[in-house]
C-alpha cells in the first residue's frame, strides 16, 4: 500500500470514527432516561423497604421469632440490592455524561474536574472495550489515588481522550504479550494519580511488550502504528501529546524496555 493509499485509509477510518461518535452521543442520551427511572425507582423502594421495617416493629409481638427473623434478613437483602442498584447505576450515568461531554464540549474549555474519578471511568472503559472484543482477555489493574485530592482545572473530554489513548495502547500491548508469553505471564497495569508541588501526575504503567528503538523514536509520529490495519489509526500519540503538552501546557513521558513493560507519565500543572 503507497502512502496515498495509506492516507486515504486514514481518512475514511476518521470518518467512520467521526459518525461512531455522533451514534454513540446518540445512543448514550436514550440510555440516561431509563437509567435514571431505574435509580429513582430503586431509591424509591428503599424508602418502601424502611417503612415496612417499620410496620414489622410495630408487630413483632404478633410474628414469630423466626417469621420476624426471616423478614429482617429479606429486608436487610434488598436493601442491600437496591443500593448496589443505585451505585451502579449512577456509576453508569456518570460514564454515559463523560461520553456526551466528549461530543458536546466546549472547544478548550476547562472545567473544575475530580481527576482521579475521570481516570477510573477511562481506565475501566478502555478493559471493558477490550473484553468486549475478546473475552478471553483479562488483566490485574492496580490503583492509587490520592484521597481528597481537589478538583482541578482541565479540559475533561480531551484528557478523557488521552487516558483512554494510553490505556487503549497498554491493554493491546498486555493482550499482544499474553498470545506469545503463555499461562505463567500474568498482564499488570498500574494507574497512580497524585500531586506533587504545583503538578498533579497521572500515570500508567504496563508489563507488557514494551517499546523497541524505533518505536520510541517515531511514537508521535502521526499515523505511525504498530497496529495491523484496521486496528490503529497511527494518530493516538500524536493527540496525547498535543493534548498534554500544549493545551495543558504540561509534559508526557515514558520509559519503556522492550519486553519488559511501558510507563507513561503526565505532568500537568495546577491551574488556579
Amino acid at each position: 500500500m503507497d502512502q496515498i493509499d495509506y492516507l486515504k485509509q486514514q481518512l475514511h477510518n476518521q470518518e467512520k470514527l467521526a459518525s461512531l461518535g455522533m451514534l454513540s452521543a446518540g445512543i448514550a442520551h436514550e440510555i440516561q432516561n431509563p437509567l435514571n427511572f431505574v435509580i429513582n425507582f430503586s431509591k424509591m423502594s428503599d424508602k418502601l423497604l424502611k417503612d415496612l421495617s417499620e410496620i414489622v416493629e410495630d408487630n413483632k409481638d404478633k410474628l414469630s421469632d423466626d417469621d420476624r427473623e426471616e423478614v429482617e434478613d429479606i429486608v436487610a437483602d434488598l436493601q442491600e440490592n437496591m443500593a448496589k442498584i443505585v451505585e451502579h447505576g449512577e456509576r453508569a450515568i456518570s460514564i454515559i455524561q463523560g461520553i456526551l461531554l466528549v461530543s458536546r464540549g466546549k472547544e478548550n474549555e476547562f472545567r473544575p474536574t475530580d481527576v482521579c474519578k475521570l481516570v477510573k471511568e477511562y481506565v475501566w472503559l478502555s478493559y471493558h472495550a477490550m473484553r468486549a472484543n475478546d473475552k478471553t482477555f483479562n488483566i490485574s489493574i492496580h490503583e492509587e489515588y490520592e484521597p481528597d485530592m481537589p478538583m482541578m482545572m482541565v479540559i475533561p473530554q480531551d484528557l478523557s481522550r488521552a487516558v483512554l489513548n494510553v490505556m487503549n495502547n497498554a491493554c493491546y500491548a498486555l493482550w499482544n504479550k499474553k498470545q506469545e508469553a503463555g499461562e505463567d505471564y500474568n498482564p499488570e497495569v498500574k494507574i497512580s494519580v497524585k500531586t506533587e508541588g504545583s503538578d498533579f501526575i497521572i500515570s500508567i504503567a504496563d508489563n507488557g511488550e514494551g517499546m523497541t528503538e524505533e518505536v520510541k523514536q517515531r511514537l508521535y509520529e502521526n499515523f505511525f502504528t504498530t497496529k495491523p490495519v484496521g486496528k490503529g489509526t497511527g494518530l493516538g500519540m500524536g493527540i496525547t501529546q498535543d493534548i498534554i503538552e500544549n493545551k495543558h501546557g504540561g509534559k508526557i513521558s515514558f520509559e519503556s524496555t522492550e519486553g519488559e513493560g511501558t510507563i507513561f507519565t503526565f505532568t500537568i500543572p495546577v491551574r488556579k
